[in-house]
């Protein structure tokens, strides 16, 4: 999965790299965590257009938004409405967006690309305890993460835009720290994926682990964790102290069966 990334490129790297025609000030951030709000590239026409959404996909179909109670429910009665799903869908597998209710619809229709510079995975390492990673590209050059984007609407009016990344198998280089990676999309897949009548077979198509040349993984500090902490440090080497040796297995005395034994 992916939980946290970074952008850090300046706002007119970006725009002249995604070809959108906004001109957004959007800081440098560090430690991008769910339901904060991101950046996502989507299509309109034949134009780009840059969308500030909140991270973690709330369907269209919902009647009231995650966390809110449903007013709008005849008699008080939600058990017959469409309920919001249990957990926050801030990542939506390759393999099954096509057919899962929370993501087909905005699969067939409102494809983004996440413009980051780098992401963050946890390898376990012991009992409980985790190390993260920062993952970017060996070039270090900004890149784009497949995505759904989505309009949630209030019975009043008012609406929210969300977003959900695509994830895949990992690929050999992030396997032995995660199973899976976001879906970054080769510069030159871009216009189909954002486009809507490219047919769902060949829009899945791209749906693919990068190159295992692409990226490398390096060790950051355990501040990572802390969403408060968003600051140009955390992208610093961090050094994995080694796991401790365990204790070699006392040998077991010779016993008197062992010198009578017959074999």
């Amino acid at each position: 999965m992916c939980g946290r990334y970074t952008i850090t490129a300046p706002p007119d790297v970006m725009r002249e790299l995604f070809g959108f025609g906004e001109q957004p000030n959007f800081p440098p951030r560090h430690n991008i965590a769910p339901t904060q709000p991101v950046p996502i590239v989507f299509r309109d026409g034949a134009q780009r257009h840059f969308l500030l959404v909140r991270w973690g996909l709330v369907p269209a179909w919902v009647r009231a938004f995650p966390g809110e109670v449903d007013a709008g429910s005849p008699s008080g009665n939600a058990t017959k409405q469409r309920k919001a799903p249990q957990s926050l869908l801030i990542n939506a597998r390759a393999e099954t967006i096509a057919e899962k209710p929370s993501f087909r619809g905005a699969f067939r229709h409102r494809r983004a690309l996440m413009p980051a510079d780098g992401f963050y995975e946890w390898k376990p390492v012991g009992k409980g305890a985790k190390q993260p990673y920062l993952i970017r590209r060996r070039d270090r050059a900004p890149f784009a993460m497949a995505a759904l984007w989505e309009t949630w609407a209030a019975a009043e009016g008012s609406e929210i835009d969300s977003c959900a990344i695509v994830t895949c198998e990992a690929n050999a280089t992030l396997a032995p720290i995660h199973h899976r990676m976001p879906v970054i999309l080769d510069e030159k897949d871009w216009d189909a994926w954002l486009d809507p009548a490219t047919p769902l077979k060949e829009a899945q198509a791209l749906l693919r682990p990068a190159p295992d040349t692409l990226l490398d993984a390096t060790p950051v500090s355990t501040r990572i964790n802390r969403v408060a902490n968003d600051d140009p440090s955390l992208l610093e080497p961090a050094t994995i102290e080694p796991e401790p040796e365990k204790p070699a297995r006392a040998k077991k005395a010779e016993s008197d069966t062992k010198q009578l034994g017959l074999f």
